[in-house]
């Protein structure tokens, strides 16, 4: 196998609702730069923008829930209320922080809402409403421009339980298994494995944050060189069932 190959896309200008994150991606990559075989990996933010999921904190009257809460720990009650509005079920408020699960299932900080790399002091940013749809949508646009097949992951940065520091996952995914299994194979002692089974696609995600970074303005690139599995593989592919869930 080929060295991976890890590429940032600069260039991108500020999205605003209503543009074509495809188009931009495609001018800022340049003619000839995306491949065949290549996963794009797109910050959510980038997604979020275009599609309008982006609220004005002046347009939200807190709830007396969001009020405590913001009172007792010096936050912003308009932004709680929008951390509770997009939160299906409520794991932890505690110490000023909201670890909740969104409605797409996602069990993450804040519902995933977030003020950080969007213009103005007085608007915060939401999840795309569906991840994998917009990831579809995306590698459609761009595999058209290659005229071959590619992989999209659609990400963001979570924190983990027990290790500090945020690492960058996917959300979305279009044109790719996201989880290698490797159950039923055997290592190269000859022990058989019974559990491995593999995030590819928060790997890559959290690969390709190394060129992206939060303060670099590059929230797009592409991984080049890796031996993905082709198919319909979706991020909710990569949430646990409840069933198997050992921390609700």
């Amino acid at each position: 196998m080929k060295g991976l190959e890890i590429l940032p896309v600069g260039g991108i200008p500020e999205v605003h609702p209503g543009d074509d994150p495809a188009s931009l991606i495609a001018r800022a990559a340049g003619e000839n730069f995306l491949m065949t075989g290549d996963v794009v990996v797109v910050t959510h933010k980038v997604v979020s923008k275009a599609e309008g999921r982006l609220v004005d904190l002046a347009t939200v009257e807190p709830s007396t829930l969001a009020k405590g809460f913001a009172a007792r720990h010096d936050k912003d009650p308009r932004q709680i209320e929008v951390v509770l509005r997009e939160s299906k079920r409520i794991v932890r408020m505690d110490r000023g922080i909201i670890i909740s699960e969104t409605h797409h299932g996602f069990v993450c900080a804040n519902a995933g809402v977030d003020a950080s790399n969007v213009p103005g002091d007085e608007t915060v940013c939401l999840l795309p409403l569906d991840p994998d749809a917009s990831a579809r949508r995306l590698r459609d646009t761009l595999a058209s421009k290659v005229g071959g097949d590619l992989a999209v992951v659609i990400s963001d940065s979570f924190g983990r339980a027990w290790r500090y520091g945020i690492t960058n996952v996917a959300i979305g995914v279009a044109g790719m298994e996201p989880l290698a299994d490797y159950r039923g194979e055997r290592d190269e002692h000859g022990y058989p494995l019974t559990a491995s089974v593999l995030a590819v696609a928060d790997e890559l995600a959290a690969a390709a944050e190394l060129v992206m970074g939060k303060t670099m303005g590059i929230p797009v690139a592409v991984v080049r060189n890796y031996p993905y599995e082709k198919g319909p593989g979706t991020g909710r592919d990569l949430l646990m069932e409840p069933g198997r869930d050992l921390f609700r």
